[in-house]
């Protein structure tokens, strides 16, 4: 009778789903992004994508972002690269990745350890920064394919953007 490894089945299942398995590799390289992911840019520092922001009278927006994720390419894809072509800056962060990145304190952390410090639960999350490093509208959590999803960014780009004119 032949035995089966079911940790060996399960990470051969989450492979050919192109799911992260948590314990192969860093998730976010960026030999591990797909083409979507490299749509955005990936924030190094997040005080001085802010700055970028603010000096075009804009909000900075960031999407908290997992590799593999659906939801997230659709985001990406549909939406934020739109908003990046209209002059706003759209940065990401990745959950799960290694990378340094500068947090809002200017602490260098990993972009895993900012998802965690930022309460982010969910990806996708879009989140809407203004001066002083606040929030300045809801966070957009989640992802959908519905005819919502724009209307409900739009809703929040435009408070995002009252609130740092």
């Amino acid at each position: 009778m032949m035995r089966v490894d079911r940790r060996a089945v399960v990470r051969g299942m989450v492979a050919l789903a192109g799911v992260p398995w948590f314990g192969i590799a860093s998730v976010a390289s960026a030999a591990a992004q797909d083409a979507s992911e490299r749509l955005l840019p990936t924030t190094t520092d997040l005080r001085a994508s802010l700055a970028q922001a603010l000096a075009r009278g804009e909000p900075l927006i960031v999407l908290a972002t997992l590799q593999g994720c659906p939801f997230c390419k659709v985001a990406r894809e549909n939406y934020l690269v739109s908003e990046l072509r209209a002059g706003r800056v759209v940065t990401q962060i990745h959950f799960l990745s290694r990378e340094p990145v500068r947090n809002w304190q200017g602490d260098e952390v990993t972009h895993g350890r900012l998802v965690k410090q930022l309460q982010i639960d969910a990806a996708p999350t879009l989140l809407f920064y203004g001066r002083d490093a606040r929030e300045v509208a809801p966070r957009l959590v989640g992802g959908s394919t519905s005819d919502f999803y724009a209307a409900y960014l739009d809703e929040r780009v435009a408070l995002a953007r009252s609130a740092v004119r």
